[in-house]
């Protein structure tokens, strides 16, 4: 099976083919350049270097979210596109899920963690059991301070991931101490290879409804909701 993965929903961009289960072709930046620009040539870039055709992909899988609102729309929409227009599945798979697949080899508690603003996070808990990265806590946009007083609880080393982790890790070893293990270099970018392999397992979605899962709305989006339930 040959399959197409993309992720635009930090400023990570990466693009990935896979045929019959191997990587073959991986493209990945992390700058602040507007993905827009960038994702469609990085697509024709891998699979020209790969020598496959639109016509041989199989299944397109996407990072859908949580992350950047712009970043996730950008690539469900090529992803959607891709899907339709050449009528094979689509699968989106989480990207706080694919940030803790670079945690494989810690034999214990992954953290993925994307920064929301405001004292807000994005975050997960994941931990790999037997070759399966297992969704141990579901994703959610939480505060930080909350979302660590649970951890806390959990009495257990945890491996934190991402590359806003640096931008909160004062205040994580605060609260857990030597409990709070970080990722470090390579470890910090999502792989696309991993977004391919770990959508061969995802289930298919509907084409029509599947939608970017932004675990909250956008605040320009919130505040219309608001000013409109009140009338």
């Amino acid at each position: 099976m040959n399959v197409l993965a993309i992720d635009t929903s930090t400023y990570v961009l990466s693009v990935a083919l896979i045929k019959d289960g191997l990587v073959i072709g991986e493209h990945m930046t992390n700058t602040k350049i507007n993905h827009s620009l960038r994702a469609m040539p990085a697509i024709e870039k891998v699979m020209e270097e790969c020598q496959m055709k639109p016509k041989d992909l199989h299944r397109i899988v996407v990072a859908h979210g949580p992350g950047s609102y712009t970043g996730v729309r950008i690539g469900v929409t090529i992803a959607k596109t891709l899907a339709w227009s050449l009528n094979i599945p689509l699968v989106g798979v989480s990207s706080l899920k694919l940030m803790a697949a670079n945690g494989r080899y810690f034999s214990g508690l992954i953290c993925p963690l994307m920064d929301a603003r405001r004292g807000q996070v994005y975050t997960g808990l994941y931990e790999w059991e037997n070759e399966n990265l297992i969704e141990k806590l579901e994703d959610v946009n939480i505060d930080l301070q909350n979302w660590l007083d649970q951890l806390a609880a959990l009495n257990s080393e945890i491996l934190f991931i991402g590359n806003d982790v640096q931008l909160h890790k004062e205040v994580i070893i605060e609260k857990l101490a030597k409990r709070a293990i970080f990722a470090t270099g390579a470890q910090l970018n999502s792989r696309p290879g991993d977004l391919a392999i770990l959508g061969m397992n995802e289930e298919v979605l509907d084409l029509h409804t599947f939608v970017p899962n932004y675990t909250r709305l956008a605040e320009a989006e919130a505040k219309w909701l608001e000013n409109n339930q009140t009338k």
